[in-house]
């Protein structure tokens, strides 16, 4: 076979330059002067724009749990060794160290309320002279309580009121029947009771009560929440005795929670029997009224155990009418307005 040669141009010698891979030197030496550029890139964004982690982003479940309990326990760590820094601290000063700080909290950070009752004001005292239930307080009358559900009351609500009839002296518990409130009420009138406690339910379940004070008023409407009957309590004492109880009242220091104090308080006997050592405790905390039942009982000359009998549960005002009953006309003392009166946490209405 004949072999012939091919002419290679000049333009296939430039392609075939091209194709060849440039000196490693001068890589290197363009490397070097494009990373410092880089890095001061991302110096600056990082300066923008801090690195930000949270636990939420974390979308395993079981992961960020875990997560979370170790953050947890790292601050436990650090605020274990702070306290005891500040313990050897003080030890160290002795009598110089300097008084412990007061805890801020909710309570103690409260919004002064202009309607904070003074018991040394003489209008106040003429407006408790005058009221309702000025008749209870100067021992004119003595309280007569009927207790009722609404219509078609479930077992859980009939166990409640029954045992509300424990708690309350002369308390009688009587079936709605259909009735309308009122009707009931001048009724309740003539048969001289003081005070109409109607508890209602929603899904078996006790979520409401009026009390309304006879024959006058003023009628107040509560939500009912955290029920727990005598049954359901752990290390419950025994069933509770007919003495008249002791009635604590806490922390009702408005205008309105003075009232609704009284309200409370006109339900029990000005005469209680202390050989029952009984208690009912209506406790105020952030516009939540929790009620507790206690028995003490003197263990030594200094102390003093307390057993709770039950039942227990927690208020929260809505309205208080003037009057008895009325929905239709009735005038409204205060109505609670969620979205007005919730809005900042450090102010309270009772």
């Amino acid at each position: 076979m004949d072999i012939t040669e091919v002419p290679v141009s000049n333009e296939n010698k430039g392609k075939k330059n091209k194709n060849k891979k440039p000196n490693n030197k001068r890589v290197t030496k363009e490397r070097n002067a494009v990373e410092p550029k880089q890095e001061e890139k991302m110096e600056n964004s990082e300066a923008a724009f801090p690195p930000t982690f949270s636990v939420s982003e974390i979308k395993n479940k079981q992961r960020r749990h875990l997560m979370f309990m170790k953050f947890k326990q790292e601050k436990r760590k650090q605020k274990l060794q702070v306290k005891k820094k500040k313990k050897k601290e003080r030890e160290a000063l002795g009598d110089k160290a300097p008084p412990k700080e007061v805890p801020k909290t909710i309570e103690n950070q409260r919004v002064y309320d202009e309607t904070t009752v003074d018991p040394e004001d003489e209008e106040i005292a003429f407006d408790e002279g005058t009221d309702e239930f000025s008749a209870y307080f100067n021992g004119l009358t003595n309280p007569k309580v009927l207790i009722t559900t609404s219509d078609r009351p479930r077992g859980r609500t009939v166990r409640f009121c029954e045992q509300l009839a424990t708690v309350v002296p002369n308390a009688h518990v009587y079936y709605r029947r259909g009735l309308a409130l009122k009707r009931i009420i001048p009724q309740c009138v003539a048969r001289n009771f003081t005070y109409l406690m109607v508890i209602n339910e929603d899904r078996k379940m006790p979520n409401g009560l009026v009390l309304c004070h006879l024959p006058e008023g003023p009628t107040a409407h509560f939500k009912i929440s955290s029920v727990r009957l005598r049954k359901e309590m752990k290390r419950r004492g025994k069933e509770p005795t007919e003495h008249s109880p002791e009635v604590i009242l806490n922390n009702f220091t408005t205008r309105l929670g003075h009232s609704i104090g009284r309200l409370f308080a006109a339900l029990f006997p000005q005469d209680p029997q202390f050989v029952g050592r009984q208690v009912a405790t209506f406790h105020n905390q952030r516009d939540f009224i929790f009620f507790r039942f206690h028995r003490y009982i003197f263990k030594n000359e200094k102390r003093v155990g307390i057993q709770e009998l039950g039942p227990r549960f927690t208020l929260k005002l809505r309205s208080l009418q003037k009057g008895t009953f009325d929905s239709k006309f009735g005038e409204y003392e205060w109505v609670l307005k969620r979205h007005e009166m919730d809005a900042c946490r450090r102010k309270f209405q009772l």
